[in-house]
């Protein structure tokens, strides 16, 4: 896989990274500690299907939850692409620096190693419990809270592919292109959560978790390896 020409393809044209991305953020949230988050989210988001005196929820109202939450953790993930970008107008143009290329190639052979579980990305036990308990099921300002900290629950699987991401966006020295393409992949890893808003039947035809799940976690380790690989081969030419 030529690695330099297809970053040169998606920077040249930056809206064709968008589908990649959301693609990306789908496929993260099809990993072991996001997936089985679903219907719970689902359920808290929802807050049951009737309203405080008992009468019915319309039903666009789950819709809206949903995707209210979807924006409360795109908007948390999208800052840290805006401060990646930030970064790359700071540092100038990478392809110039041979150890940002190191140290960029080192931080996916460290998120690659969490995919494949040798390296453990654990958050704190009072942080997971704050974000369960920080939003109110059936409210739009609980669902926008409970987004946001969410973020924090999934690190485990999210924050290796963020990695990813986040090292190719600040390549790309734009606040707004990094905002913008962290906003999208966020989008990608609520995808199904909003699926569920807009049908309820979506829930109970989702796959069981299962082993493939985890496979979907080596390839992205599998993936981020070689990008590491190319990062070392291009900081190695500027050195000769």
């Amino acid at each position: 896989m030529d690695f330099s020409r297809i970053s040169d393809q998606l920077s040249a044209s930056p809206l064709t990274a968008l589908p990649l991305l959301f693609l990306a953020g789908v496929l993260t949230s099809l990993t072991p500690c996001i997936y089985p988050m679903i219907p719970i989210t689902a359920a808290i988001v929802g807050g049951g299907e009737a309203g405080a005196h008992g009468e019915a929820r319309p039903r666009l109202r789950p819709l809206l939850l949903s995707l209210t939450y979807a924006i409360g953790l795109a908007l948390v993930y999208a800052a840290l692409g805006l401060i990646a970008g930030m970064t790359g107008t700071m540092f100038g143009r990478i392809s110039t620096n041979p150890w940002l290329y190191f140290a960029m190639a080192n931080l996916l052979v460290f998120a690659a190693l969490a995919m494949f579980d040798v390296i453990p990305i654990r958050m704190p036990a009072a942080v997971t419990q704050r974000a369960a308990t920080a939003g109110t099921g059936g409210r739009f300002g609980g669902a926008f809270v409970m987004g946001a900290m969410s973020g924090l629950v999934a690190a485990p699987c999210s924050a290796p592919v963020m990695i990813a991401v986040l090292t190719w966006v600040t390549e790309t020295k734009s606040a707004l292109m990094g905002f913008l393409y962290l906003f999208v992949f966020s989008l990608g890893m609520c995808s199904l959560l909003i699926a569920v808003g807009v049908s309820t039947g979506t829930l109970s035809r989702l796959p069981r978790a299962g082993m493939w799940m985890v496979r979907i976690k080596k390839l992205f380790g599998v993936v981020m390896l070689g990008v590491a690989e190319y990062y070392f081969i291009k900081m190695g030419q500027l050195l000769i």
